[in-house]
């Protein structure tokens, strides 16, 4: 396993106040430390992974707080310090007037060992991007794949190094990073600007950037890409579904736009006329999702796995692990091959179908909720028996007067769908919030939030050219939402986003 470095962590108690330090080096297993947590007025506390402890019975003074504070750097724009020639890491908690009211002190490690998992692939020349909840290893990694790229294939290598995570505090980087060179970062807002200019200036074969976390560093790790640098990098998000579906960094694997088809080409394709297709090469080659430090998740060509994500394909990945012995251990998931995945553009697969819901009409005209459903192309599962029905449907009239059905149906906790008009227009509208259930699932739920919402705009844009309403559909995200903007705009429809979030949704119709 790899092996841990814990020379610095004297460095780390030493600015702590005698009270708080004695009690915490008393502690068996203090190499293990990850963080001790000073607010004022409580307790003080340090955390390990399997424990939390208190470290004292006196509440944390003012005193104490400046006491840690003096014996540091200076805090950045974004409230962080360290101390000089170490990696730890000293965050700031501050009240309304700027003052400091709470510390998180962050033991760092240099640990070697982390990039083993993945060190063919940051060797390969391939862009790689590390993905994973916090305090997981992201940072870890990078330091070390710094010092391999640097030393052991001796590369000129450039970290920006905004908040001193990956070389540590001061002026001297510390040495866990190797041969490579670093650019500090005067405010987090400059980091974009300082990237470029490393790539400018320094003439790098790799640029190591963490945290990239703006529309403008993606755009800037684009124009580094493009250049022929090879980027290793972390970004926000634990999965590849995360930063597909996350607006501001969606670029980094090559963003998504809605793509309208033209009959004939989506009767090819077995689709529906809006689709969904990745915009332009990925940034990053590779992803790797850290699920924890010693197993990840490789996405080992980015574009083909957003592709099939989009098509609503099952995505093949390398589950990479260490065994007891340290050794690296990969299990690859064997992709579709080609007479497949051509059965499945041209539809002729078989797909698991969700049964429609069993529909109890009350108070409502059956002939038109046949109608309404046979203009959609739904088949309806309409039952006579209150006990077999998964949902009642009826109007307000009926609902308001609340007769024995509607008791009845509310006492078995059955939902009630209740109708504002008795009209075609509404039917069709009820039908196509309620259906998607029913509807065909290729992907097995990945990726499948972008689909069933673009399908949802077509039957909206269906319904509205044939009304005059306004046709609201289901609550999605800031992105989402684009995306049926997009659609609606592409069949000469209008469409605003009305509601707070999470609720916030797409209503389209036409212009009056």
């Amino acid at each position: 396993m790899p092996k841990v470095t814990d020379e610095e962590l004297n460095a780390l108690l030493e600015i702590l106040p005698p009270h708080i330090r004695q009690p915490l080096q008393q502690q068996e297993d203090i190499n293990a430390l990850l963080e001790i947590v000073l607010d004022l007025g409580r307790f003080p506390e340090a955390r390990f992974p399997n424990r939390d402890i208190c470290l004292s019975n006196q509440e944390v003074t003012q005193e104490d707080i400046d006491y840690v504070t003096s014996r540091i750097g200076n805090f950045g724009d974004d409230n962080r310090a360290g101390i000089e020639r170490t990696l730890h890491r000293i965050s700031a908690i501050r009240n309304r007037k700027g003052k400091i009211v709470g510390l998180s002190c962050r033991a760092g490690r240099a640990v070697f060992g982390t990039i083993k998992i993945i060190e063919d692939l940051v060797q390969s020349d391939k862009s790689v991007l590390l993905l994973g909840r916090p305090g997981i290893g992201k940072t870890t990694m990078l330091r070390e794949a710094a010092r391999v790229l640097s030393g052991d294939m001796n590369k000129r290598v450039v970290i920006v190094d905004t908040s001193n995570e990956i070389a540590g505090d001061g002026d001297i980087p510390h040495p866990a990073i190797g041969r490579s060179r670093r650019m500090q970062v005067i405010t987090p807002n400059m980091q974009h600007a300082v990237m470029i200019e490393a790539v400018e200036n320094h003439m790098p074969e790799v640029v190591i950037i963490d945290e990239i976390g703006t529309e403008l560093e993606a755009q800037a790790a684009r124009t580094i890409a493009e250049r022929g640098v090879q980027l290793i990098g972390t970004a926000h998000g634990n999965t590849l579904e995360n930063l597909m579906l996350n607006p501001t960094l969606s670029d980094l694997v090559g963003g998504i736009q809605a793509v309208t088809l033209g009959d004939e080409e989506a009767k090819r394709r077995g689709t529906q006329k809006t689709i969904l297709e990745r915009k332009s090469p990925p940034t990053f080659n590779i992803v790797v999702e850290i699920q924890d430090r010693y197993q990840v998740a490789v996405h080992p060509d980015v574009g083909d796995s957003i592709d099939a994500l989009l098509r609503g394909f099952p995505v093949a990945t390398e589950i990479r692990s260490l065994d007891e012995n340290g050794d690296v251990v990969i299990k690859k998931e064997e992709p579709l091959n080609i007479k497949e995945k051509h059965s499945k553009e041209k539809g002729e697969v078989s797909v698991r179908r969700q049964p429609s819901p069993k529909l109890y009409p009350f108070g409502i005209n059956r002939i038109r909720l046949e109608q309404a459903a046979k203009d959609l192309h739904i088949a309806l599962n309409i039952v006579d028996n209150l006990r077999d029905a998964d949902m009642m449907i009826t109007s307000k009239t009926y609902y308001r007067n609340r007769p024995q059905k509607i008791r009845d149906a509310e006492s078995a906790n059955l939902p009630v769908y209740v109708l504002r008009k008795h009209t075609p227009v509404q039917l069709k509208q009820m039908l196509a919030t309620i259906h998607p259930a029913a509807i065909i699932n290729k992907s097995e739920g990945r990726g499948d939030a972008l689909g069933m919402a673009i399908k949802e705009a077509e039957k909206a844009i269906d319904i509205a050219r044939e009304s005059d309403e306004v046709i609201e559909l289901s609550p999605q995200s800031a992105y989402i939402r684009r995306l049926q903007h997009i659609v609606a705009e592409r069949n000469n429809l209008l469409s605003k986003s009305t509601g707070r979030e999470p609720n916030r949704r797409v209503s389209i119709f036409k212009e009056s």
